[in-house]
């Protein structure tokens, strides 16, 4: 039997050059096989990244309302009641919010110091509070920038006319389930944060631990500040507090509601100091007694 011949062809996945040197390299099936990987494991990494990263700013936005909540305690230790929902100047055409009271409790006393609440809030020397940006007030999760433009309530067609410049902040304090800007005088509400009638402890008959008292709001829903309102600004009462008559992040309603950027819910303060999110699908009766300070019939 004739022996045949043992070499056989060896395909080698070198590539040559032109000069007859062998070259190593990736082929184009290869390239494209690792670009599908990386690409999956990317599309598998980002949501993953992204949650993470809004549970670490829910975590902050939380900790910045325990924080408003010790400064409340420590304020209503002091006066036996927490501040008002808001508190008139002297000619009664703006008031300040119930945020700025409680700023020595959160070392902002220089802040607190430079505000004459007596005056105007476009006094001169309140310049330094209208332009300051306290992290505290606000919801890492929002899109803010630090200061607003409120706008002249004008009819309806009208050219807007800005008003006044004023700091940003995500929360709110709770009115109750009347929408506070109705009328004015405005009404009085049915929750922690009222008018210029400061609520105490004693006044939560269904408890501390079942009424929720500070509630954030996003940006796109109405712009909201620590600061103060102008009556002859727009929704002036909602800039500072808002009510819970509808569930929180609702899509027909106005502005004077609570909302976040959190996925699903939106953070609050309780009576008692705890901080929990509320799901957007809470049944709107459960809502309402969590933001009276007794029951209500609604």
């Amino acid at each position: 039997m004739p022996q045949r011949e043992q070499h056989k062809l060896v395909v080698s996945r070198r590539a040559f050059s032109r000069d007859g040197r062998s070259r190593s390299g990736f082929t184009i099936l290869e390239l494209l096989t690792t670009i599908a990987v990386i690409g999956i494991l990317m599309a598998l990494l980002l949501p993953a990244i992204g949650s993470a990263r809004e549970a670490a700013r829910r975590m902050q936005c939380g900790n910045n309302l325990k924080q408003i909540g010790v400064a409340l305690h420590n304020y209503h230790d002091q006066f036996r009641c927490l501040p008002p929902g808001w508190q008139w100047d002297r000619q009664h055409e703006t008031a300040y919010s119930w945020a700025v009271a409680i700023l020595p409790n959160l070392e902002q006393a220089t802040v607190s110091q430079s505000i004459n609440r007596g005056e105007n809030l476009a006094f001169g020397p309140n310049s330094l509070a209208r332009s300051t940006s306290l992290p505290v007030y606000l919801c890492p999760s929002d899109i803010t920038q630090p200061t607003f433009t409120l706008m002249r309530a004008q009819p309806a067609g009208s050219t807007p006319l800005p008003l006044i410049d004023l700091p940003t902040a995500n929360y709110v304090g709770v009115f109750g389930i009347t929408e506070p800007d109705d009328f004015v005088p405005a009404p009085l509400g049915e929750g922690a944060f009222i008018d210029a009638q400061p609520r105490s402890f004693r006044d939560f008959q269904d408890g501390q631990s079942n009424t929720i008292i500070v509630g954030e709001r996003s940006m796109n829903r109405l712009p909201s500040t620590w600061y103060g309102f102008d009556l002859g600004g727009e929704d002036h009462a909602c800039r500072v507090v808002g009510h819970a008559f509808v569930g929180p992040n609702c899509t027909r309603c106005d502005e004077c509601e609570f909302a976040s950027r959190h996925p699903g819910v939106s953070m609050f303060l309780w009576g008692d100091g705890r901080v929990t999110g509320v799901n957007d699908s809470i049944d709107q009766r459960v809502y309402r007694h969590m933001s009276t300070l007794h029951d209500c019939h609604f």
